[in-house]
């Protein structure tokens, strides 16, 4: 029997995974490859005086030192301000300030303890607010100069602003003057760490005539491929990117990062290969972490809690360097109210350079961030109307019709639909408004909700292509260029492509490991966008593939295309079921006894671009940033000690509009995942730098986790809305269980300690100051 959609299948990596057969790149053989090292800045910003590179050189087996003057190029995937090797000044600590490439880690290690470093301290900035200051240092003064890689960035001279994205629509002004009720609230998230279990890691090599071969642990094979061949001025099909699994991404492997550095080592020894390895510790400390941020909200609502108008500016504090952030900027502008009508909205979101570790994408594209802000006061705002907090976001619901942000006219296909959510969490949890049920003496129950919505905004032109081939045994081979990390993208891609030729499962191959020479181009394994792009790829292939199948049966059966069908690996007649060709029989071109041949191999395509998205205006925001949204609901149950402050997470639940459901199960696990990272992220994970800028927790010993044993029951429910240009009209989901969970359990503790949060982690020190702030006022 064939698989179909919406039955349980195991994941296609499943086995190699549980027995320990996966391949990452770290597990391949280093056989003489040479090892790099990196040395770091011990200083979030200084100018570089003097780096004394003599002893580290003298040393038996060092075979090249490289500083950033040996390599003058900057780097970034929207902005070029970012040296791969700091010349001249460093903006944070950990930044990498040489590298040493030695015949063994020993060696490379010691020979960086050797080097010597002068710095000149300079005045740090550790907060996006202080770095617009008028007085506040210029951390890159030659901003206007930097490349735009894409048109849609837009810095500002003689700021710390990389970037600004703005939203106008409505007016604003009125919209407070017919409110009965307006709050303002201030918000502060602080950065945080991917915290995959596989570290960063690249390898490259350069053969004699000048082929580049890059072997990594990356989530966007094809944008090392672009990026080192416009840094170095490489022909792209001269580079080779080798990507196997990838043991954890989050966004955090896709900047491209250590391949570059990897390169430099290669070439200084004459293209021998190179292994770059980093610590733990490092990658906490030198490679891109989660966004920090700060945030006001004001809102005007009428007394019945139905929304006039907002008034929404965000400060990301992108670190030291641009990287991705300020299109997680255009993200949180294009999505700013969260799954909500507000016709009057006013939102100002900033991109500012710090000299903190530099930020790149986070699972939720910095969506995870301004919900908090958003979900945390509209239950402020509900408390002040008197309503019920659920019910306040089903008054403001966006409904088909309404205008998003941006102004593109929501329907139920692009948008899905936010009040059956609502309802549907409403039932499960048996909500019944915000109570506080007391367990005993010292320990209390309550239940936060919030709402959360989130589109992808890849450029407009962006690409996905698949591959099908077929096997003597009549299986077929999937090709696609997204990468295995975790999320089960190439089980959902065989699971539709098994449905839609109405085959087993077990009899579509797939092939894990990534080759920019082999694998159609795919944007980039990011934003929950497999599915829709990739899967519209293979949606085509599959067309073509029956397209096929038919034709040669029609001639087979003395027939039309229109009287064949194609089903269980048999291609036959209509009105014949019974009399048919095993796929092993005529993928491969049929070959009857004594009979000319028939057909030919079966080989489809399948292509998709993303087509009918545009630039935002710059000044009003209007435009279309990105082909839909996936909206949800969640909620959190904890247990509260009104005694100690600390709490026990009892409960956590999603529903969410998946479009359609292909693997329940598969699905299920995968928003589980986002619900325990958005607990632990909320609960007790920060970057702690101390006075001098430099990291306090920059390991698994200091840097704490939700731990098994830790975690509640999860919950999950689907609605199914169809998003009608998406295979089977299934939505994105890769992301956005973590979304709302932050809020939801913010909310939850507010009700709990009758204090207005508005900060992350909620531990219970911060809880324990935040209550003491309120006796003493």
């Amino acid at each position: 029997m064939g698989t179909t959609i919406n039955e349980n299948v195991h994941r296609k990596e499943s086995w190699d995974k549980v027995t320990g057969n996966a391949k990452y790149t770290d597990d391949y053989p280093i056989t003489k490859c040479l090892c790099a090292r990196l040395l770091t800045s011990p200083h979030p910003h200084a100018k570089i005086k003097f780096i004394n590179i003599l002893k580290a050189q003298k040393l038996e087996g060092v075979k090249a030192i490289i500083t950033g003057h040996d390599f003058p190029i900057l780097t970034g995937p929207l902005l070029k301000d970012r040296p791969p090797l700091a010349k001249d000044i460093v903006r944070y600590a950990g930044e990498p300030v040489a590298m040493v490439v030695a015949i063994t880690e020993a060696i490379a290690l010691k020979a960086v303890r050797l080097i010597e470093v002068e710095y000149e301290k300079l005045t740090p900035i550790f907060s996006p607010i202080k770095a617009l200051e008028t007085d506040a240092p210029i951390l890159h003064p030659y901003l206007s100069q930097y490349t735009k890689v894409q048109k849609d960035i837009y810095p500002i001279e003689n700021t710390n602003i990389s970037s600004k994205f703005q939203i106008r629509k409505g007016d604003i002004e009125e919209g407070f003057k017919k409110s009965d009720v307006i709050i303002e609230q201030s918000y502060h998230l602080p950065p945080s760490d991917h915290l995959a279990m596989e570290i960063r890691t690249a390898r490259a090599e350069i053969s004699a005539d000048g082929k580049v071969k890059i072997e990594t642990s990356s989530q966007s094979p094809f944008s090392v491929m672009k990026q080192i061949g416009k840094c170095f001025n490489i022909d792209a099909g001269n580079i080779e990117v080798h990507v196997p699994f990838v043991g954890g991404a989050f966004g955090g492997k896709a900047p491209v990062t250590l391949e570059i550095l990897a390169y430099m080592a290669s070439f200084k020894v004459n293209g021998a290969p190179v292994r770059v390895i980093i610590s733990r510790e490092e990658d906490m400390t030198s490679a891109p972490c989660r966004l920090g941020l700060d945030a006001k909200i004001m809102l005007g609502a009428t007394k019945e809690g139905k929304i006039n108008a907002a008034k929404l500016t965000f400060y990301l504090d992108s670190g030291a360097y641009a990287d991705i952030s300020p299109y997680m900027s255009k993200s949180i502008a294009a999505d700013c109210t969260g799954p909500y009508n507000i016709e009057n909205l006013y939102c100002d979101s900033y991109c500012i350079y710090t000299n903190r570790t530099y930020s790149t994408s986070y699972r939720g594209f910095g969506h995870l961030c301004y919900t908090y802000c958003m979900e945390c006061a509209l239950d402020i705002l509900a408390k002040r109307c008197e309503v019920d907090p659920l019910e306040l976001r089903l008054i403001n619901a966006i409904k088909p019709g309404n205008l998003s942000p941006t102004q593109v006219i929501s329907t139920l296909s692009n948008t899905g639909n936010i009040t059956s959510c609502l309802q549907k969490l409403k039932e499960v949890i048996n909500w019944k408004g915000p109570q506080i049920k007391k367990i005993d003496n010292e320990v209390i129950r309550t239940t936060g909700i919030a709402c959360l919505w989130k589109q992808a905004v890849p450029p407009p032109g962006s690409v996905s292509g698949a591959i099908i081939t077929f096997n003597s045994d009549g299986s077929l081979n999937l090709n696609t260029g997204n990468v295995e990390m975790g999320s089960g993208g190439q089980t959902m891609l065989a699971h539709m492509l098994a449905d839609k030729l109405k085959m087993d499962i077990k009899k579509i191959h797939v092939n894990f490991t990534k080759d920019t020479r082999l694998n159609p181009e795919h944007y980039k394994t990011v934003a929950s966008i497999t599915n829709y792009m990739a899967g519209n790829a293979v949606m085509k292939a599959a067309d073509e593939v029956l397209s096929q199948l038919k034709e040669m049966g029609s001639e087979i059966f003395s027939c039309s295309p229109e009287d064949i069908d194609v089903a269980e690996s048999k291609v036959f007649r209509k009105d014949n079921p019974q009399s048919f060709i095993d796929f092993k029989d005529i993928v491969l071109g049929y070959k009857p006894e004594n009979e000319k041949v028939i057909g030919q191999p079966v080989i489809a395509k399948g292509t998709f671009i993303l087509k009918q998205l545009s630039l935002l205006d710059p000044n009003t925001g209007k435009g279309k940033s990105g082909p839909s949204w996936t909206v949800g609901a969640q909620a959190v149950e904890i247990e509260f000690n009104i005694k100690d402050y600390t709490y026990r997470i009892v409960n956590a639940t999603t529903v969410m509009d998946v479009g359609k459901i292909v693997n329940p199960d598969g699905m299920k696990g995968i928003i589980y995942g986002g619900m325990a990272m958005g607990l632990s992220m909320a609960s007790r994970e920060v970057y702690d730098y101390n006075q001098e800028g430099r990291l306090k927790t920059p390991n698994l010993r200091t840097y704490k986790l939700l731990h098994i044993g830790q975690e509640p029951l999860y919950h999950v429910e689907f609605i199914e809305t169809p998003q009608l240009d998406s295979p089977y009209g299934s939505r994105s989901i890769s992301e956005h269980g973590i979304i709302g969970i932050p809020a939801a359990l913010s909310n939850a503790i507010s009700l709990a300690t009758n204090i207005n949060i508005n900060e992350l982690p909620l531990t219970p020190e911060y809880l324990w100051r935040q209550m003491e702030a309120k006796h003493d006022s």
